[in-house]
């Protein structure tokens, strides 16, 4: 979780003033800051499931960012999420489980976030038009979890087409998906 954290800040914070945050994130219908905060409300909704454990839902709580607030501010708060839950992760008891479509692990929760995070980085990264690809070893670590019947492939671009972002030969582009981050029963 931390790594992905790390990576997200190294590729988007160089843009945070030099670039319109307003537009389309890649094929989102939200624009670039917009994704930022989902990244932090994301991260910040699974660090709680992961603290509280509960069985049956979601817990009652949201992210708010005001409205006002610098770009550099809501990345920020995107990796301030991303630690809290890379600190509940590390402190989960072994074996705790918490609703996510399901029971989930610790090891759910953190694929998860790893996969929020390299995914909205690359979309905000395709709305301010900047290169970048998710780290190879981080998309594997997501698809394993996430994505086990995912095709072969180069990591990160596996993860997208598994996401839809993404054609991948031979394979028809998705326009539906959903990840497996939930135990078997």
């Amino acid at each position: 979780m931390d790594a992905a954290v790390d990576e997200m800040v190294r590729a988007l914070a160089p843009h945070q003033d030099a670039r319109d945050w307003s537009g389309p994130a890649g094929s989102l219908e939200w624009d670039c800051r917009s994704t930022a905060v989902h990244i932090g409300h994301d991260l910040l909704a699974y660090a709680g499931q992961v603290a509280a454990r509960p069985a049956d839902g979601y817990l009652p709580f949201d992210l708010t960012v005001r409205p006002d607030a610098a770009v550099a501010d809501v990345l920020r708060t995107a990796a301030a999420c991303g630690r809290l839950l890379a600190a509940a992760l590390r402190t989960a008891p072994a074996g705790a489980r918490a609703w996510h479509w399901g029971p989930c692990d610790a090891a759910g929760f953190a694929a998860m976030g790893v996969a929020e995070v390299l995914l909205h980085t690359h979309d905000i990264t395709q709305g301010l038009a900047v290169p970048w690809d998710p780290p190879a070893d981080l998309a594997a670590k997501a698809l394993a979890r996430l994505f086990p019947d995912a095709p072969p492939g180069p990591p990160p671009q596996v993860l997208l087409w598994c996401t839809g972002r993404a054609t991948l030969p031979d394979h028809p582009r998705r326009t539906t998906w959903t990840w497996q981050a939930a135990l078997p029963d």
